[in-house]
């Protein structure tokens, strides 16, 4: 089975698996949702999920957390990775996005790539999670990694990742796609020792074949 072929079935069998597969950052506006995959950088989920709820009821606008002390901002999110270098990010990104956007998130790639600390698999949770927008397919560690073992790409850097999946992956399904494999590697498809004599997938992933 050639992986172009795998694709279309392994999306289908994850639906059925995940119905419910969706962003797991907890957010009530796009800013909060930036502010928080910001965060999520080389941090889990559930640890960005236990330190935004402050964050963002003292500060829940761009222009409000521009006007945060930075120490403050630090002491909020201290227990996720690299606090430092993302509280400075925050607030430089609040100052801009009030400033220069007016409060309102852009809605383009090429614009919130400028905002400090944004990447493109950043701009792609805000831009399909938020707006509903189809920019492209967002690459962290488990998409990357099930994408490898599911022999859809050898690449290993997310931007190569991103542009292999493009080609096998209806746009449709772009933003979708992405929730149901990082389900799937939490879930299943573990980075040491995965489950693959009980995945429901293994009779249809090319790394069993």
């Amino acid at each position: 089975m050639k992986k172009a072929e795998s694709a279309p079935l392994i999306l289908k069998q994850l639906k059925k698996i995940y119905p419910d597969a969706r962003c797991a950052l907890n957010y009530e506006t796009p800013f909060q949702l930036l502010i928080a995959t910001l965060l999520s950088a080389q941090t889990t989920d559930e640890k960005v999920n236990q330190v935004t709820p402050s964050l963002f009821k003292d500060y829940p606008t761009p222009f409000q957390m521009s006007q945060a002390p930075l120490e403050d901002v630090e002491n909020k999110i201290r227990s996720v990775n690299y606090y430092k270098t993302k509280a400075k990010h925050i607030l430089q990104t609040s100052e801009i996005l009030t400033h220069t956007f007016n409060q309102i998130l852009p809605q383009t790639i090429e614009e919130l790539i400028t905002l400090p600390g944004v990447g493109r698999k950043t701009a792609n949770v805000v831009l399909g999670n938020a707006f509903g927008i189809t920019s492209g397919i967002v690459v962290d560690t488990h998409v990357g990694r099930l994408s490898r073992r599911m022999g859809w790409t050898k690449q290993e850097s997310p931007e190569k990742v991103e542009g292999d999946l493009k080609k096998i992956i209806k746009k449709s399904d772009w933003i979708l796609i992405s929730h149901l494999l990082i389900y799937h590697g939490r879930q299943k498809c573990l980075a040491r020792n995965p489950k693959c004599q009980e995945c429901q997938l293994k009779s249809l992933c090319l790394r069993r074949l």
